[in-house]
């Protein structure tokens, strides 16, 4: 008889609101003074203190076109400019070992954290951004802390972001990654792959498409809040629309979706994986996000996918935490960090070990 896994962390609430072409309830507009995010009682001060500090997401500048590619060259500037502080804190903080590499013929990251020992085992990082926002280098607030929690080297892959690049030649690069890793000795059971946000639904679907094509599987996958349908559906896109406090779906993600796929390719399973048949196999998946997310719908909808299907899937939930808090660094210190990188740290040492 096939066993079922969930994972359920409970540990805070968080009100919010945001403004966006579409009404916000009244009731949930912060008063004059107050935070833009409302914050209970309940909460860890770590986490209090990061979620007053919130800002309102409908008072950023939409962003362009999907086809403006000198707009979206500026707009990512601007990201890498602003990131680069808590980089600089992120590296202080952890002390990895970052060298720039190729694999594959493909730009990549290679991060070691402080006191790596080689035990043959690596982790392969997909970034988020939209597909069309940050960097390896931007989001090492998210592979970095990773690579510590883990013990385990880590690769995180720099592909060309949307529109500059489509979504076949995006999940191409992540197999081309794979395949150069192959060619340096590694072995699929010893490589496990994760990612946040659109880097979370470009982990899932890269491994489908090497499924696909018959290339084999990494041994398991995290997904931090995956962008796991680019459409914008599930129940949390419409209930959850006022209160996320990390996006305005028109302002911000739509551009990017159209400028990632076309509409007609937005279902596809390589480009919105909770659309996948994982009735032909899928590697075990630990899927985290909090309920303070539009995308909270996709990690359900992942999760039923898979485990539905007959494979193995975690749905590791944090009641009332924001979009891929886990590389938050005001979010460090916080316990819902801390037992999120534990959970994560945990299912790869099991599903890597020999």
């Amino acid at each position: 008889m096939r066993k079922y896994s969930v994972w359920v962390v409970v540990v805070l609430l968080v009100g919010g609101t945001l403004m966006s072409r579409h009404t916000t309830p009244a009731r949930e507009r912060p008063a004059d003074g107050k935070p833009f995010a409302h914050v209970p009682d309940t909460v860890s001060p770590e986490a209090k203190k990061y979620l007053e500090s919130l800002p309102d997401p409908s008072t950023l500048p939409v962003w362009p076109a999907p086809d403006d590619l000198v707009a979206w060259k500026r707009n990512w500037d601007a990201g890498e400019t602003a990131s680069e502080p808590k980089v600089l804190a992120t590296l202080k903080r952890y002390e990895p070992s970052v060298k720039e590499a190729k694999v594959g013929g493909v730009p990549v990251l290679d991060i070691k954290p402080k006191g790596w020992k080689d035990n043959g085992k690596l982790l392969v990082h997909t970034h988020g951004g939209a597909y069309t926002m940050y960097s390896a280098r931007s989001r090492l607030q998210s592979s970095v802390p990773a690579a510590f929690a883990t013990g385990l080297r880590v690769i995180s892959i720099d592909y060309t972001l949307a529109p500059f690049a489509k979504w076949p030649q995006v999940t191409d690069q992540v197999l081309a990654v794979f395949d150069g890793l192959l060619k340096d000795g590694y072995k699929l059971k010893d490589i496990a792959i994760y990612g946040e946000s659109a880097g979370g639904g470009l982990a899932a679907g890269a491994v489908l498409k090497m499924r696909d094509k018959g290339l084999g599987m990494p041994t398991a996958i995290v997904l931090w809040s995956p962008w796991a349908d680019i459409t914008n559906r599930g129940e949390s896109a419409e209930t959850m629309k006022p209160f996320d406090p990390a996006h305005v779906y028109d302002r911000h993600l739509k551009p990017s979706a159209d400028a990632y796929a076309d509409p007609k390719d937005q279902k596809h399973p390589y480009v919105s994986p909770v659309y996948g048949d994982y009735s032909k196999g899928f590697p075990p998946t630990l899927i985290q996000g909090g309920t303070r997310e539009i995308f909270l719908s996709h990690f359900v909808r992942q999760y039923r996918a898979i485990d539905d299907a007959g494979g193995t899937a975690i749905l590791d939930l944090y009641e009332g935490m924001p979009h891929v808090f886990q590389l938050r660094p005001e979010m460090a210190d916080a316990p819902e960090t801390k037992t999120a990188l534990k959970k994560m740290a945990a299912f790869l040492k099991q599903h890597l070990r020999e």
